[in-house]
């Protein structure tokens, strides 16, 4: 009769020798039982489950781990001192307004070209008291940014169905598209000649170069975001039932918002040039006196300060506007998506 061999035989010490530790209880990986045991957190692990354990169940860890992405995905939003405001936004402008200021005194003051062609700040500041006596500034500047204003509404009005049409519509992309990048790269003042004789010597010619000129860049600014749209965004809005205008108006354009906003301000940029070139060319006592006019008479006048007068209004509206209307709308849409940390 075979023998029974026992655990303390010579043979199973050796079978059990070269036998896997861990497959003693049919289990692999499991610790032994003075194996050290690991903390992490509230829970303890020893090769079971928290739950079976005793310890939390997995719906902590679930809802801890949701407490984390939240976290993450919160911006934190902190108040600038107006100190660091006064240090990081308005001195350095400010400094470069100075440095130029004074560059532009010492070339004067240097004599390196005549009085006539040159003069220095101080001949402007005199233009500028001559119009600001005579009650003329205010006028100049509403004349033209008045024009520009409602030349951008009127753009924007008609640029944005037509970028989404493009955008959407791949016929009409086929048709339009190379049209309006054409458009866009040709020079506003061509259309000047062009408008005048079509229109006659009137606003109706102003606002008409302002249209040619923003409408392309608006609208190749809309298609250009709506192409960096994910198709995720579009499906998901299609499954919630947003179809049609309710897709565009809430699933299309808000995500196509960046790129949308960079034709606004491209569009502008157009707008403003546009009414410049139009100003300057089609000058007559009947359009009232804008900033081209004005320039223009500066010219005629052999003034060389009111032209650099005129030049310099020119940019301080462009900054205003961009100031004012873009830039607080740019950085509304990155704090929106978490791009921008601090808050003003």
């Amino acid at each position: 009769m075979a023998s029974t061999e026992t655990a303390g035989s010579p043979r199973a010490g050796t079978e059990d020798a070269g036998r896997d530790p861990s497959a003693g209880s049919g289990l692999r990986g499991t610790a032994p039982a003075d194996a050290p045991v690991e903390q992490t957190g509230h829970t303890q692990h020893s090769g079971h489950s928290g739950h079976a354990d005793g310890g939390d169940p997995p719906g902590g860890d679930l809802a801890g781990v949701e407490a984390g992405l939240d976290a993450l995905e919160a911006v934190p939003v902190r108040r600038v001192p107006p100190s660091q405001v006064l240090r990081d936004k308005v001195l350095p402008p400010v400094l470069a307004v100075v440095l130029v200021l004074a560059l532009w005194q010492g070339v004067h003051a240097a004599g390196v070209f005549p009085d006539y062609k040159f003069p220095g700040p101080g001949a402007v500041g005199d233009s500028f008291l001559d119009l600001w006596y005579r009650g003329e500034v205010f006028s100049v500047l509403w004349t033209s940014v008045s024009r520009g204003l409602l030349g951008f509404a009127a753009s924007l009005a008609i640029g944005t169905p037509l970028g989404l049409l493009v955008a959407r519509v791949r016929p009409v992309r086929a048709a339009l598209g190379p049209v309006l990048s054409g458009l866009q790269s040709l020079p506003s003042v061509a259309w000047v000649p062009a408008a005048i004789i079509w229109l006659g010597l009137d606003s109706r010619a102003m606002y008409a170069v302002i249209l040619l000129g923003a409408v392309p860049s608006i609208a190749n600014g809309l298609v250009s975001g709506v192409d960096q749209v994910p198709p995720l965004y579009l499906r998901a809005g299609r499954t919630l039932g947003a179809t049609g205008l309710a897709g565009a108006r809430h699933v299309l354009l808000p995500a196509a918002l960046p790129g949308y906003l960079a034709g606004l301000k491209q569009g502008w940029a157009f707008s403003w040039r546009s009414l410049m070139a139009a100003e300057l060319i089609a000058s007559s006592p009947d359009l009232g006196l804008g900033l081209g006019q004005l320039l223009e008479n500066g010219r005629v006048a052999s003034d060389m300060a009111r032209v650099e007068l005129a030049i310099l209004l020119i940019l301080v509206v462009g900054i205003a506007i961009d100031l004012l209307v873009f830039s607080p709308l740019e950085r509304r849409v990155l704090r929106s998506r978490g791009l921008l940390v601090t808050a003003r």
